[in-house]
Formats: C-alpha cells, sequence, structure tokens
C-alpha cells in the first residue's frame, strides 16, 4: 500500500503518517512546506514501523508546487492507495497571529479550499486511470465539528466557512468519483495540537467540557480514524463526514 499525506511534519498530519506505516503501507509520502525538521522526525517513526518515507517539499497554494507534488507521488509506485488532504494554513501561532483578520482568511483560502480542491482534482484524475489494486483507492479530507454550527469570535468567522467547504466538496467530490474511488472526510473537535498546548486556562476548561468524554482530542484520534476510513475495511464507506470530537456535550459550560 502506497500513502500520500499532506501536512505530515506535525500534528494530525505526522499522526497519520505514523499510523498509515503501523496498518501496513510500504511507502509513505509525507508532503510538508516549511517545517522539514518536523517532517524529518516522522519520517524517522515511518521507517521504525517498518515503511519507506519519501520527504516532499510543497506550498499548496501554488500551483507548479501542486503539480510537482502529484509527479512525485506516483514516482516510487504506478499506484497511489490512500491519498490523506490534512494540510492547512496555521494562522494561529507564529507571526501569522499579528495577521489582519483579513489576510488569516485570504491564506486559510488559498491553502485549506483552493489548493486542496485543485489537488484533489489532479489526485482524482491519476487515481482513476491507476492500475487496480486489492481496494478502492481513497481519499480523505479535514473539516471541523463546529463548521455547520458556527462558533462566536474570529476563529468560527474565519475556519467554519473554510472547514465547511472543504466538508461540501469531498461530498460532491465523493458523487463524482464513485464507484472507483472512495472519499470521505473526518471533522475534528478540540484536539491538542500546537495552538491547544498553549491556550489559556478558559480555553482549556471550554475544551474539555464541550467533549462528553470530558478530555481534549489527540492527533492520533483523528488519525486513527482518518486511516480507518481509507482502509480496506470500509470499502461500503464513502460520501460520509465523521466527527472526531469525544461527543458533543450539549450541556452548559462555561465559554471564555
Amino acid at each position: 500500500m502506497h500513502c500520500v499525506v499532506t501536512g505530515g511534519s506535525s500534528g494530525i498530519g505526522r499522526a497519520t503518517a505514523i499510523r498509515c506505516a503501523q496498518a501496513g503501507a510500504r511507502t509513505v509520502l509525507i508532503q510538508y512546506q516549511k517545517n522539514r525538521d518536523g517532517a524529518e522526525q516522522t519520517a524517522e517513526r515511518i521507517e521504525a514501523a517498518g515503511a519507506q518515507p519519501t520527504l516532499v517539499a510543497a506550498d499548496l497554494s501554488q500551483a507548479d508546487d501542486r503539480h510537482r507534488l502529484v509527479a512525485a507521488a506516483w514516482q516510487p509506485s504506478d499506484r497511489v492507495d490512500a491519498w490523506f488532504h490534512i494540510a492547512g494554513a496555521d494562522v494561529l501561532t507564529g507571526t501569522a497571529q499579528q495577521w489582519s483578520f483579513d489576510d488569516k482568511l485570504t491564506r486559510l483560502w488559498e491553502v485549506d479550499v483552493h489548493g486542496t480542491i485543485s489537488l484533489a482534482r489532479a489526485v482524482a484524475e491519476r487515481m482513476l486511470t491507476q492500475p487496480a489494486g486489492p481496494a478502492t483507492p481513497a481519499m480523505l479530507f479535514t473539516g471541523w465539528d463546529q463548521a455547520t454550527e458556527g462558533m462566536e469570535g474570529d476563529a468560527g468567522q474565519m475556519f467554519g466557512p473554510i472547514k465547511a467547504a472543504v466538508m461540501a466538496y469531498s461530498r460532491s467530490l465523493a458523487q463524482t468519483l464513485a464507484p472507483r474511488v472512495r472519499v470521505n472526510c473526518v471533522a475534528p473537535g478540540w484536539i491538542q495540537t500546537a495552538w491547544g498546548d498553549t491556550a489559556n486556562d478558559s480555553w482549556q476548561q471550554r475544551a474539555r467540557a464541550q467533549a462528553l468524554m470530558n478530555r481534549w482530542g489527540t492527533a492520533d484520534d483523528v488519525a486513527a480514524m482518518a486511516v480507518h476510513l481509507c482502509s480496506g475495511d470500509s470499502e461500503f464507506i464513502t460520501a460520509q463526514t465523521i466527527n472526531v470530537n469525544g461527543g458533543w456535550n450539549r450541556r452548559p459550560h462555561n465559554a471564555p
């Protein structure tokens, strides 16, 4: 099995790439943008799990980089079994925290929506013409559990429409490609990635309170579902969006 994971240098992308290797993938291609050190750390974990990693640096907002990534994905093999669209623009940490709302929204659109859709169309074209394998090839997208419900503040106004667009696209692509390619989406809830590690006490309390499991989710929680949905165990599952949020808690909580 040959898998491709965008955003594989950290967080959910790293966890997904490693879980692919643990699930028996022979080769795993890791796309990253700037975090070469993180991508190499992921590659070490993949090798330890018995798979062969490949690293590709690409900015998904750039057409040339997307074309180069697709070409590289089919170089080690004439078939890609699973493609995980995990990469997303980070506008919550680092210097991006200081950007204006418009600049953040523009970057999210360029990477998470336009870049992801353009990339997925190119991947689909290749998947439809590649040799048949033991299982139906699959694509997996990453949404957000609150995108369809709404959340107050700038974060809700940015990530809500962006991730809702990704979720809607995944369903339309599934309708287009069935039955030759399966397409699903995971919608994480509060996941303790880089932003969660530095969130203040009020957000820490909110993240735990809004999950019936009463804890933050982990990158591996999301990766487990993502890999399952792209595995041969899910051959009859397509056009679905699965929340990975510990169960939404509808009881009152103290919001920040």
